[in-house]
């Protein structure tokens, strides 16, 4: 078996708790309703597991080679780019004044999961693009968007985003590429940037480089980097290709994971200086890389989720093929499928409920972002906007940590069949490992949950989240049956210990710093705990309200259990992490440097 998109889970999140409705009334979503989502839906999933899927065991075997200069991606991995760009997938979210379909993060969202179960290597590609559209879209020129867009958005062309520099990995206060500028109003840049996701390949005609550098007098640190535009090849005036630019790719990285992705070192002016082209004004670099950021951070969210469910679907398959030993209960009296221990079935129930309750909060968070765009009322964009906000860093920390747990127990499920390379258990867990790292790490997600999201509103934001889950427990004792109750108990604690953390947080962050960001991790993975289990508690009235309808009786009773195992298993873990972080900072910090 190789892959099968979970396209009924997604069409439940995006019908029942994202509200597709409610996103397809909003001005420019009208054509976007629950019927379009399903379409594109299925037939996303046709291409993703005929043509994507079929190639990851491949690129992890055969990955991306260098020579000269060049770039050889696995084989097959040009042919689907091309099949991919074709279908029209490299627009879907983006705007139609440029060739793209326009649709809504809420159905785009749920095809980026697809994309990256099947093929989390390849999916690296049109995720960075997306990114570099994003940020060009935003604060690039009439004409650099002119020049550019379309092309990106057909999936002719590719981008990247050129931050890190050997001295500059998270602290980008560091970088040192210079741009000089020219009497043309262009600019020559010159510097080496390293682990740049398809820096290089052969996959399209021509890659976009977006490259922070700084222009000469700028100001230090932060406020002296701008963005350019560093095309592999020059753009002539008719549109078609013309001189290699100086921007050259000298090497391409060896790594754990993600092994046909190629990561590239890229030096730029080696021959006289890249030609490149500002984007928006000098030395607001930063800010516009932070619209990029904000897009691959919730897309990396989604490859966690996306990776987690391979893994499930993998090990599910695994465990009711492998008989291995009596059931404990003595049902079969004669060795059976593993999947008849309870200790397999809890290791499975976790990897789905995690799974699940991700896809779910990823969801919600997609509707808010096309609520905060398109919504025909400021207050309500705004209100969306900071919850969206908000939830980026749960989006990306949480499911990605969740995924390392997920792919773990998918090669414990298979015993020591995980830890052979064949079985392809071990992929998923190696592929995982970058997604805690890139785009920002766990940590740096934290602080910026604490410092931008949390403290700077003195909790706010955090503190209208809590209220709202405090109108679901209400819900789920009102309405809800025996179920929905005992979930109802369970979310009430895990929401009084996060109001404790946030109050905690805002209360501390500026009088013990020190304190607050011993804590900082803990207080996101607490975070993106409850909120998940939030959604799941939402989920579990969904689908007993269906259930009474007679409606996809098997769906809906494997829905009211995963959200009862989650709020029992997971959900649990909740106070606990408040004690840690309310009362355990000074064990954090207490210990002299010396004694390490």
């Amino acid at each position: 078996m190789s892959y099968i998109a979970p396209v009924k889970d997604m069409l439940f999140d995006i019908q029942h708790l994202a509200r597709i409705d409610q996103v397809a009334q909003m001005p420019g979503f009208e054509e976007a309703g629950f019927d379009t989502a399903q379409a594109v839906l299925e037939e996303c999933a046709k291409f993703n597991e005929g043509v994507l899927a079929p190639l990851n065991f491949e690129g992890d075997k055969n990955p991306s080679s260098w020579k000269d200069g060049k770039v050889m991606t696995t084989p097959g991995f040009k042919q689907a780019f091309k099949q991919y760009a074709e279908g029209g997938w490299q627009g879907l979210q983006h705007p139609t004044d440029f060739g793209g379909q326009g649709l809504p993060k809420t159905i785009g969202a749920a095809c980026g999961e697809m994309l990256n179960s099947a093929n989390m290597s390849f999916a690296l590609c049109p995720l960075l693009t997306d990114g570099a559209i994003e940020a060009l879209l935003t604060a690039g020129s009439d004409e650099l968007k002119a020049i550019y867009l379309e092309n990106m958005i057909s999936g002719k062309w590719t981008g990247t985003m050129n931050l890190t520099e050997p001295q500059a990995g998270s602290d980008l206060a560091l970088v040192r590429t210079k741009a000089d500028p020219q009497p043309d109003g262009s600019y020559k840049i010159f510097g080496t940037k390293i682990f740049i996701t398809y820096g290089e390949h052969d996959m399209a005609e021509n890659i976009v480089h977006l490259v922070l550098a700084r222009v000469a007098g700028a100001p230090e640190g932060v406020k002296g980097i701008s963005l350019f535009v560093v095309p592999k090849f020059m753009v002539n005036k008719d549109g078609s290709l013309g001189a290699r630019n100086d921007a050259h790719c000298v090497s391409i990285e060896h790594k754990l994971g993600i092994k046909a992705s190629p990561t590239a070192v890229l030096q730029f002016g080696d021959h006289g200086g890249a030609i490149g082209y500002l984007v928006g004004q000098e030395n607001r670099g930063l800010e516009y890389m932070f619209i990029m950021m904000n897009s691959a951070r919730y897309a990396v969210g989604m490859q966690g989720i996306a990776i987690a469910e391979r893994a499930y679907q993998k090990a599910v398959q695994y465990a009711k093929d492998r008989v291995q030993s009596r059931p404990v209960d003595g049902s079969i009296n004669a060795s059976a499928p593993i999947i008849h221990h309870p200790d397999v079935k809890r290791m499975l129930m976790t990897m789905r409920a995690y799974t699940e309750a991700c896809r779910a909060m990823a969801a919600v968070a997609a509707a808010a972002y096309d609520a905060s765009h398109h919504h025909p009322d400021a207050d309500v964009r705004k209100q969306n906007q900071a919850f969206y906000e908000y939830m980026v860093p749960l989006v990306k920390g949480y499911s990605t940590e969740m995924s390392l747990e997920v792919t773990s127990l998918g090669v414990q499920v298979h015993g020591g069949m995980g830890f052979i390379e064949e079985t392809g258990a071990a992929q998923y867990y190696r592929d995982a490992k970058i997604l805690t790292i890139y785009e920002g790490t766990t940590a740096i997600q934290a602080n910026d949950l604490v410092g931008r999201k949390t403290a700077r509103d003195g909790g706010q934001t955090a503190l209208g989240v809590a209220r709202q889950i405090e109108v679901t427990e209400a819900e789920l004792i009102q309405q809800g049956g025996a179920a929905a109750k005992a979930v109802a108990r369970r979310l009430q604690a895990a929401r009084e210990a996060f109001v404790d953390v946030v109050n905690f947080v805002a209360g501390n962050t500026k009088a013990s710093p020190n304190a607050v960001f011993a804590g900082s991790v803990p207080y996101l993975m607490l975070a993106g705990n409850v909120v998940a289990g939030w959604q799941m508690a939402r989920a579990l009235l969904v689908a007993e309200a269906e259930l009474a309808k007679g409606v996809d009786a098997g769906f809906m009773k494997a829905k009211i259990i995963t959200a009862q195992f989650y709020a029992d298993h997971l959900l649990s873990k909740a106070p606990g992490m408040r004690d840690s972080i309310v009362d355990g900072a000074d064990s954090v910090t207490a210990l002299a440097l010396e004694a390490f």
